[in-house]
């Protein structure tokens, strides 16, 4: 390797330390004494509280144009075709490209894990989803896949006419999903992402009901790239930093996705979703008219097998009056998800030399000390 070559590679392994220590030392808003409704969260705040879930993300940042990214969403270990989730997916403004979500709401299963990306890498994403279904062990005389997949556009930071996500990406993404902490900001489907005229991303947040409640998990992920007033813990930040929606033009999507170990059907999970969107208003987010905002709610409780010999299935689900902790959980879950990745984010230039500046923490944690919302 000659010396140029060696000090090229020296640049860019510490600059992928660098960012790494960034990510790993940066605060979340509860270290700042921020609070976010009632509920407890769970032992990670991540959606990987819930047992069983995984994520997978790989960040793209190639060059001086290419901001971009996926991040799966595993709900169980196994083979998720022959080994189905409960799901129910609502929309709350539909100028969106989620692919899958007419099945989704016809049959109320999840055959394939979730994938985000950005708005013109759906199509790739979801030809990624069918060859990882097509190809593992059980799956030999499968002939129809209903790949669900996500986005948001991050056309302002990246290239997004170049389509550089590959399957390769996609399914490297999933081959990389595990439990434990998430990483948020700029990673994954989030790399190019703007939320409230900052810097988006991926955030993620959970609540862990009390035994008393049913000792439930509910655990969101979000990729923030909307608009609206920003307002944190009830505080208006948009309006004290002097940035929001129709004083500058702030417009885009936010995926959330939902997810738990309480025994709920689609019709349930539904209803749990449209609670998740409560969260995304609770930061002043406004489902604008060019906004795709939508909730992917599964259950991880039990599995509906791909084929069966028996007619009925015997489940045991929760029923109606024990649903409103839960919807509390995905409302709080929801919200301080979305904070988180305003936190989390870094500023970034990309492409045409766009730079899109990070949330000011600092000043944002004056104003809600003033506002008695911060230690």
């Amino acid at each position: 390797m000659s010396v140029v070559n060696r000090l090229l590679l020296l640049i860019s392994l510490s600059s992928i330390f660098m960012e790494a220590a960034m990510a790993q030392t940066s605060k979340r808003p509860r270290d700042y004494g921020i609070r976010f409704g009632v509920l407890p969260t769970g032992a990670l705040n991540a959606i990987t509280d819930v047992p069983g879930v995984r994520i997978g993300q790989v960040t793209l940042k190639q060059g001086q144009n290419v901001r971009t990214g996926v991040t799966a969403i595993l709900p169980h270990e196994g083979n998720q075709f022959q080994q189905k989730n409960p799901a129910a997916i609502y929309i709350g403004n539909g100028f969106g490209k989620l692919t899958g979500y007419t099945q989704v709401d016809e049959l109320g299963t999840l055959e394939t894990p979730i994938v985000l990306t950005n708005t013109l890498s759906v199509p790739t994403a979801a030809d990624a989803l069918i060859d990882y279904t097509l190809s593992q062990p059980g799956n030999e005389q499968v002939r129809s896949v209903n790949s669900v997949v996500g986005e948001t556009n991050d056309g302002f930071l990246n290239d997004i006419r170049g389509r550089h996500v590959t399957k390769q990406h996609v399914l490297d993404a999933l081959k990389q999903a595990r439990t434990g902490p998430v990483e948020e900001g700029n990673v994954g489907a989030g790399t190019g992402t703007i939320c409230f005229g900052f810097k988006g991303g991926i955030g993620t947040a959970s609540r862990k009901l009390p035994a008393s409640l049913g000792g439930y998990t509910v655990g969101v992920l979000v990729q923030t790239n909307f608009g609206g007033v920003l307002q944190i813990a009830g505080v208006p930040i948009g309006v004290a930093l002097g940035k929001y929606s129709f004083k500058e033009n702030l417009d885009g999507s936010c995926m959330m996705v939902v997810l738990t170990d309480a025994p709920l059907d689609a019709r349930n999970l539904k209803r749990l979703a449209k609670r998740a969107f409560m969260g995304l208003a609770q930061t002043g987010g406004i489902a604008s008219n060019g906004s795709g905002d939508y909730v992917i709610a599964v259950s991880t409780a039990y599995r509906i097998p791909h084929e069966t010999s028996h007619p009925f299935d015997d489940l045991k689900l929760l029923r109606n009056d024990n649903t409103s902790p839960l919807f509390l959980a995905a409302i709080e879950a929801t919200e301080e998800a979305i904070i988180n990745s305003l936190f989390a984010a870094q500023t970034l230039t990309g492409d045409q030399n766009h730079q899109v500046e990070q949330l000011p923490v600092d000043k944002v944690v004056e104003i809600l000390k003033k506002a008695g919302q911060a230690k």
